[in-house]
């Protein structure tokens, strides 16, 4: 590990760390040449699949974008942020292990789409009408008929 400030190859790690959520290991360092101290943090490299948009273009898979989107169907409405945090894992869950090196955009959709049903019905029409590009007021129906239905069927198994 160079140190930030002098740029010396030869550092000394005083103290290593668990972060609280288990994720990362810090790390306190001293540089043996300039002798000043800094943070290092590391963390496990999870490869997951390069995202294909619509027009053929490929970008990194960003969780930050995914979390975004989350957060913008989900506004003002009741849902705590680890249930948000779990439906992210659950998604990344399933690239991690569908093996693939790329997934269309239109599956990332799909899979935040069939999270965000389970999770909030509302959340789930703001977000289709969004993804699904609606042209008309009956699109809308459909689909709140759809969650409506689906809703009553589950009671009447109950």
């Amino acid at each position: 590990m160079h140190c930030p400030y002098c740029a010396h190859a030869s550092t000394q790690v005083l103290d290593t760390r668990i972060s609280e959520e288990g994720d990362s290991i810090r790390r306190r360092r001293r540089c043996e040449s300039c002798d000043r101290r800094f943070t290092t943090y590391e963390r496990a490299e999870i490869a997951l699949p390069v995202v294909v948009k619509k027009n053929g273009s490929r970008a990194d898979y960003d969780r930050g974008k995914l979390s975004f989107s989350f957060h913008l169907a989900l506004r003002k409405r009741p849902v705590s942020a680890e249930v948000i945090a779990a439906a992210i894992e659950r998604i990344e869950d399933k690239l991690m292990s569908s093996g693939d090196r790329e997934v269309p955009s239109e599956r990332l959709g799909e899979l935040v789409m069939r999270e965000l049903k389970k999770i909030d019905k509302i959340a789930y029409i703001r977000f289709a009408s969004v993804y699904r590009s609606f042209e008309d007021v009956d699109e809308f129906a459909d689909v709140i008929r759809e969650v409506a239905t689906r809703g009553k069927t589950r009671a009447a198994r109950k």
